[in-house]
Order: C-alpha cells, then structure tokens, then sequence
C-alpha cells in the first residue's frame, strides 16, 4: 500500500491545457474517487498516475517517490479498464496469470495468487472459461482478478462499471468496496456518476474543466458544497437554486425571490444587505405546509413506492421536492413548500461561492 501526492499538477495538449495545477493528497489505504462531467479532465489525471501519459508540470508521487519519469511497469500501479481488456484467446486463468508470466514467476506463486483472487471474487469456477463464456460483470470480476494477482501499491479505476446495465453496475458497486475494505489497497477510481462516487468513496474530488471544485468525504460534499457547481452535481435529484436578494431588516435575514416571495435566511450563512444570492435547497429538505413558504403548482407526479417526487413550478421557476410520505396530488394542485432552514444554503450569485 502507499500514500499518492498529486502537486500542481499540469497538463497541456499542444498548446491547449487540460489540468490546470491539480492538488490532491491520497492517504495510504483510502479509496479515492475523482468525479466530474465528461471532459473535466479526470481520466487524463489518472492516466498520468498510471503513466499512460507525461505530466506538462508538477510532481506526482507515489509512497514518496516522484514517478514523473518512470514507466509504468515501474510504478507498482494496477489499472482496471473501462472494456476489461481482456485476452479473447484466454482463459479466465490465463488472463489473470497474464503479468505473472510476463515476469516469469515461479508457478506456483502464479497458481497460489490466480486461487486467492479467484477466491475473493468468486471466480473459482470460471477459471477454465474463456471472455466471450462470460457476462458483462463476471468478465469486469476477472479484470479485477488480473490487478489483484500483482498485488500492487495503487489500484486505478478508469470507469469500469459503465458498460454494465444499470442492476449490475449496482451490484459491482457494492463487490469493489467489499474487495477494497478486504484488501485495503490505495485506490484511485474515475467516474462521472455522482452516485458512484456517494457510495463508495471515502474522499471524494470533484473536478470541473480541468481545477479542483472540491475535496472531501461524501458527506461533507453533500451538506456543505462549497460553490453552485458542487452543490448541483452532488446529491440527485439534483439541488434547487432560486435566485433572489439578501434582506437584513431587524436583525431577521431573508432572500426575496424574484416575484416578492420572502424565505427566512438560513442562520448559519452570510452576505450583506441587497446581495445577489442564490437559496439552495434539497429537494428532500422541503417540508409541506398549508400555507407560507413557496407556493408551487404540481407539474409532474413520480411515486416509486419508496417515495413520492413532484415537479413543481413557481413563478416559471422549475422547483423539486421529494416526500417520503405518499401523497396523491394532481397536475395542477397548489401546494406550499417550506425550506428546513438547518439544511438551506445561500451562495453569491457573482461567483458562486457559498455564504
């Protein structure tokens, strides 16, 4: 196991910058998720750990050691694909065998280490197979079973579960935080679903054109988001942002939305009198009331069992709200929603940032 230090880390293609100074710290033994749209340039940073491709500036270290220069097969790394990567001509043995050959091992350190992954991931009887016998999350199992033989410093997941539907891919999740908590190896994992990134990660870092939004465990993330981007991409369905003005009138601070609508301030945030703020709340942080609050017009009614969504429009404005309580509202039904103000934020309009 080993710690990775990501210092201002750079990289351009061609003239054209992709990372922009990345900072990231990754404690010895976490699993690391880097979570972001398409484009904001997580894979690329992954595939610099791995040293698929060369760093335009900064350091990256792995357990101490800067491994800017070194190849791949140096750095102790093991990757997991997004296609498996797999050998079509080999079987399930042969594949996971595959770097122990190259290394010329003895073979019965291969035959002890294919049975242990085998083992772990529950692929004692597949071992004979070949790729195309298998399914979709039986081949990703056999891909982990590769990186695992090596038992290396760093595992680097690069979106392995997005060729999966969406049952399996549920599934795997919960197999790949099973095998990390057994393993306890660094992890390292790219992925562009937030849910992803929510149930499996201990830190999470998520990356927007290139820079660093915001680090921290998944909790964090979700309660306190630094800016709108993080406050939006976390947590599905997805936050509610409705603009307005900062008012301080007697020491009682509220926003006026754009229609004359007043909401009481969240206590714990800030900003001055006439600011241009945006109050954010979670659709499950909106309380029903007879009156008061916002009043919306249902829109759409999604019960799932579990739940009862509504979409809901104020003034033009698209608001979500998300009761465990099962309700039979109507297309049309004005209903008041009531802000838990303990879980509202306010951010500055201008530059996004939380108050």
């Amino acid at each position: 196991m080993a710690s990775v230090t990501i210092q201002s880390v750079r990289k351009n293609f061609g003239t054209t910058p992709i990372l922009h100074g990345v900072d990231i710290e990754i404690p010895d033994g976490s699993f690391t998720v880097l979570v972001g749209p398409s484009g904001c340039g997580k894979s690329t940073l992954l595939r610099m750990i791995a040293g698929l491709e060369m760093v335009t500036g900064g350091e990256i270290r792995i357990n101490g050691q800067v491994v800017n220069d070194l190849p791949p097969k140096q750095r102790d790394i093991a990757m997991v694909f997004q296609n498996y990567a797999l050998y079509p001509h080999m079987t399930v043995r042969d594949n996971m065998a595959f770097s122990l050959n190259l290394a010329k091992a003895d073979k019965s350190v291969i035959d002890e280490k294919v049975q242990r992954a085998a083992q772990i991931l529950a692929l004692d009887a597949l071992l004979d197979r070949f790729p195309r016998q298998l399914s979709g999350g039986q081949r990703q199992r056999v891909a982990m079973g590769r990186a695992i033989v090596r038992d290396p410093q760093v595992f680097l997941f690069d979106e392995p579960l997005s060729n999966l539907d969406a049952k399996l891919r549920v599934a795997m999740r919960s197999e790949i935080k099973e095998l990390h908590q057994r393993l306890r190896t660094t992890s390292i994992y790219v992925t562009h679903d937030q849910i992803e990134a929510m149930t499996m990660g201990d830190q999470i870092v998520v990356m927007r054109d290139g820079r660093i939004e915001q680090t921290g465990n998944p909790l964090q993330l979700y309660d306190q988001p630094a800016n709108l981007f993080v406050a939006g991409f976390i947590g599905s369905p997805s936050m509610n942002f409705l603009p307005g003005i900062l008012r301080r009138e007697g020491g009682a601070a509220s926003v006026e939305l754009r229609d004359g609508t007043r909401l009481p301030a969240p206590p714990h945030e800030g900003g001055s009198e006439g600011q241009a703020v945006v109050y954010g709340t979670r659709p499950e942080h909106l309380i029903l009331a007879d009156s008061g609050g916002i009043p919306a017009d249902v829109v759409v009614l999604e019960p799932t069992g579990m739940d009862t969504f509504i979409a809901c429009r104020h003034h033009g404005m698209d608001i979500s709200a998300v009761f465990r309580e099962r309700h039979d509202f109507a297309p049309g039904t004005r209903v008041h929603l009531v802000p838990d103000l303990s879980r509202a934020h306010l951010f500055d309009e201008a530059t996004g940032r939380r108050l």
